[in-house]
């Protein structure tokens, strides 16, 4: 039993002795100590004033007495109005400390078969371009929700859906045809994806200079220049041959089939490779190819049952005003699909694979109203988890020249920005001295995570739902709140352990009751002993930024111990020991607490 629950037990004890009144276990708030005043937790008492029918001071001075009585936690407690501080003995600190050291994952709940299945779905390219900066933001938030759910005792499945079908993907393979000479990415020297989104780029500029010379035709005959700007983009060859592909890749052309399955491929392999330097992965991949037509099909059925209705022209629609919203279009008139239908088909998909319990969408939130519509959707279409789908709803990313946009070239390549922080990385620590005495080998694995967990924290520690502005400059610092500061400290406590082995020192398996703690000893041990309620908040909130403001605060926290007291030098052996197992547990517990965030931390820096 935790020390927190030992004193909600004992509390709920005095309640029914003193009172006469049997409470739920809720109404005992207990919170951390105020720094003016002594202890370490405090009992809020005013919740039990109508049971007591005492002023607030003497309720806590009662209910104090007892729990000191009956809870050997406790050492002693004062009261200041209507709180209760309650001071931890020494004992129940040290057995706390031990606690911690025997569970390699403390604050971590156990997955079990019977666990709640939790998919999340995240990344969602599309196979026309390469990654970006937002894709890198999407991408951490998925795999470090991931990590956090799973630390909250649910059963995970990583999930990706791959845009590889319409018109945009239709432009690269034409361009492709026309201007591309047979290029491959080993002919070219290049990834996959990237050039693919050359050709994407190519598209777009032939067609602009078709629609400029159209307009400027057009306008010679007479028309404005508004009309004449749309019937130029109408009219344009390049675009009308691209529609002609759709029609084709939806009929099953086999020559357009195989280019689109050659491309794919060829982006799939760069995707691959980004993934993999990012250090996030997926368990089930879903392609959009395969998903739309589930989703016409599960369209259908709705639309038999009356779910749906039917428009004059053809089109199948989803009336939403008894919810507040509009009439949403499920399929064009031609029986095509629009992307709700694809995500009521993927929805279908998923179903038949996994009995999943809770879904989460890792999405930017300009989709906001796309996944209210999907949620009325697919509970009226049955999916138990339907109404109560998460949409994890991130802002954008913004550079400090504005924001990205594609067409500007503007967009931050994934891959470039990863070599660039790893290169950084390097640099910073070679003109820190960090590098010396290290191998080549050493020195580029050590600028990886450096580069690697500055780039992950300094996105992951902003609250997700907030636009954050991408300063990399920012992120390569070893002091202040970054992925290299904490990094740092943990390095910096394995030396220490290090150190502490080469000199002979023994650790015992248990610390005894009796070792001597300092206050800030025991501010430490409570810091750790919070890892577990971050890590539960974390998952309530859906927010990785509050796992990496812990990571922080107990980083600190060390930092000022290990300023103000020696560890290897303690005027004690048993002082040695005590601080000995403390850092050991500061660092495994950073260790736990940044693998949430898909950080790694070095062994030395």
């Amino acid at each position: 039993m935790t020390i927190e629950q030992q004193i909600v037990s004992t509390a709920l004890q005095a309640v029914k002795e003193l009172y006469g009144q049997e409470v739920p276990e809720k109404m005992v708030q207990l919170q951390k100590t105020k720094r003016e005043f002594e202890g370490n937790l405090t009992l809020v008492v005013f919740p039990f004033l109508k049971m007591s029918h005492k002023k607030p001071e003497e309720t806590a001075q009662e209910l104090g007495e007892y729990i000191c009585r009956n809870c050997s936690a406790i050492a002693s407690f004062n009261v200041v109005k209507g709180f209760l501080n309650l001071v931890i003995a020494p004992e129940a600190w040290l057995a706390l400390l031990n606690d911690i050291d025997a569970d390699p994952k403390y604050g971590e709940k156990p997955v079990t078969e019977a666990s709640p299945l939790v998919m999340i779905e995240y990344s969602s390219p599309n196979t026309n371009k390469p990654l970006h900066l937002g894709h890198v933001r999407n991408n951490l938030l998925g795999w470090s929700l991931a990590q956090i759910m799973e630390a909250n005792g649910n059963r995970v499945v990583k999930t990706n859906i791959v845009n590889d079908r319409g018109i945009h993907i239709c432009k690269s393979m034409l361009a492709w045809l026309k201007f591309g000479n047979g290029e491959t990415p080993e002919t070219s020297g290049k990834k996959g994806d990237h050039l693919i989104g050359d050709y994407y780029v190519a598209f777009d500029k032939h067609y602009r200079e078709e629609v400029a010379q159209l307009k400027a035709q057009y306008i010679a005959e007479g028309m404005n220049d508004e009309e004449a700007e749309k019937k130029a983009k109408e009219e344009s060859p390049l675009i009308k041959e691209a529609h002609e592909m759709l029609v084709k890749w939806e009929q099953g052309d086999p020559e357009v089939r195989a280019l689109w399955k050659k491309m794919n491929d060829w982006v799939y392999a760069g995707f691959d490779e980004t993934y993999k330097a990012l250090g996030v992965g997926f368990d089930k991949i879903y392609y959009e190819s395969n998903t739309y037509l589930v989703g016409k099909k599960k369209v259908e059925e709705g639309l038999e049952k009356g779910l749906f209705f039917r428009k004059d022209d053809n089109s199948v629609w989803a009336d939403l005003t008894d919810e507040g919203l509009d009439q949403k279009l499920l399929l064009r008139s031609d029986g095509t699909s629009v992307y709700m239908t694809q995500d009521i088909g993927t929805a279908e998909m998923r179903f038949a694979d996994f009995p999943i319990d809770k879904m989460i969408y890792v999405v930017g939130n300009e989709q906001n109203y796309h996944f209210q519509v999907l949620s009325i959707l697919l509970d009226r279409l049955g999916f138990k988890w339907g109404k109560e789908l998460v949409h994890f709803s991130y802002g954008m990313v913004e550079l400090p020249n504005g924001k990205m946009k594609s067409r500007e070239g503007t967009v931050v390549d994934a891959d470039d920005l990863i070599a660039a922080m790893i290169a950084d990385a390097r640099q910073t620590s070679e003109e820190l001295g960090k590098f010396s005495d290290m191998s080549e080998e050493e020195r580029a694995e050590i600028a990886r995570i450096v580069g690697l967990g500055a780039l992950k924290y300094f996105i992951l520690k902003v609250d997700a739902r907030k636009n954050m502005l991408f300063n990399p400059e920012e992120s390569i610092d070893f002091n202040g709140n970054t992925g290299p500061f904490i990094q740092y400290t943990y390095a910096r406590i394995r030396s220490i352990l290090r150190k502490a082995e080469a000199e002979g020192t023994v650790i015992p398996a248990q610390l005894a009751t009796t070792m001597p703690l300092n206050e800030k000893e025991i501010e430490l041990i409570q810091k750790m002993n919070e890892f577990g309620a971050a890590v539960e908040q974390a998952g309530k909130d859906y927010s990785p930024s509050g796992i990496a403001n812990y990571c922080y605060e107990l980083t600190k926290a060390f930092n000022q111990f290990y300023h103000d007291y020696s560890i290897l030098g303690a005027a004690s052996a048993d002082e040695k020991v005590v601080r000995l197992v403390l850092a050991r547990n500061v660092a495994k517990t950073l260790r736990n607490g940044m693998a949430l965030l898909g950080i790694e931390v070095p062994e030395r820096m």
